[in-house]
């Protein structure tokens, strides 16, 4: 049994590892098996993190997140969790391989997923044409038209970098204004490859094989018209990866975990929250992070106030199978 397993991989859960791993905590960090070191994994430059005047690219980052967790003791697992049942003193956590850790106190780290246009075609055509990371799928639209929908920081990122390879990038919003930071405004407006479609959204995707076009909507006149194109970028946000907890912690309205006040606690003894999960305004990597120093600093605290018999029961890291 382990004293902490931290689920996720990101800002949040790297930094509540490294934290935790220091206390000597040796905590077992289960990243997934297919998205380890999230979102940040599908970035490009990072300038906004502190340490790093000049950027670094966000797979580094992350990257170098995991090498110091593991610097100081933190186990990695490339898995997936399917199950967790977080009631009573010893919390287990079921991954896909179909082995069962135990531990004293989680850390729930998941971060947040793409979220989609909900369009009859968009799963259809989702790597024939649709897609939401541009640095991942850029690369295949060389020469082609493509758009991106959305109006925040993501959008004018995933636009400005594929201007790398389209010849053509048009940005659809739904209103008339961006909610991307002005710097992210500047650096789109500026680059000429980039064609701004104002008050309106995409709802209908075209192609039978591969997108072929999209069919937008005014949204002040209603009126309707094909756009063609070979590639479309969804970038309209993300919602919380919370399936794994419902029924057994409480939501926000937003549909973040809900923890008290500026602590990671949440409804459950020895069950903690941190990152992307629980914060539905900031939402960046260095907010995360501080997130992620809040929950291991508070998963510590809570170690620490255990009876020493069962804190015993934690010096066999051996993994605990069931059927």
């Amino acid at each position: 049994m382990r004293q902490i397993i931290i689920i996720g991989s990101g800002p949040a859960g790297y930094t509540a590892a490294i934290y935790a791993a220091r206390a000597n905590l040796k905590p077992l960090l289960i990243a997934s098996s297919v998205e380890a070191g999230g979102e940040l994994m599908n970035t490009t430059e990072v300038e906004n993190f502190p340490g790093f005047p000049e950027g670094i690219q966000g797979p580094e980052l992350m990257m170098m997140m995991q090498a110091q967790a593991e610097r100081f003791g933190t186990d990695v697992l490339l898995d997936d969790v399917v199950e967790l049942d977080l009631s009573g003193e010893i919390k287990t956590v079921k991954v896909g391989s179909g082995t069962t850790y135990e531990a004293l106190a989680v850390i729930f780290a998941t971060g947040s997923a793409y979220r989609k246009l909900g369009l009859e075609d968009e799963d259809r055509l989702s790597g024939h044409g649709v897609s939401w990371c541009a640095t991942c799928d850029g690369f295949f639209f060389r020469q082609k038209a493509v758009a991106v929908v959305g109006g925040g920081d993501s959008a004018m990122e995933e636009a400005t970098f594929l201007t790398r390879f389209a010849n053509k990038v048009y940005v659809i919003h739904r209103n008339d204004t961006l909610r991307a930071s002005k710097i992210m405004q500047e650096r789109a407006f500026a680059n000429d490859k980039i064609e701004f479609i104002w008050n309106a959204e995409v709802v209908g995707i075209s192609g039978d094989l591969t997108v072929t076009g999209v069919t937008i909507r005014d949204t002040v006149t209603g009126d309707e018209r094909a756009l063609e194109l070979q590639g479309l970028f969804v970038a309209i946000g993300t919602d919380p990866r919370v399936h794994l907890v419902h029924g057994q912690l409480d939501l926000t309205p937003e549909g973040t975990i809900a923890v008290a006040g500026r602590t990671s606690k949440t409804k459950l003894t020895g069950v903690f929250a941190a990152g992307d999960v629980i914060d539905s305004t900031y939402r960046q990597a260095v907010t995360a992070a501080g997130s992620g120093t809040v929950a291991a600093l508070d998963a510590e605290h809570y170690l620490a106030s255990l009876p020493e018999d069962l804190l015993a029961k934690t010096g066999d890291l051996e993994l605990t199978t069931t059927s």
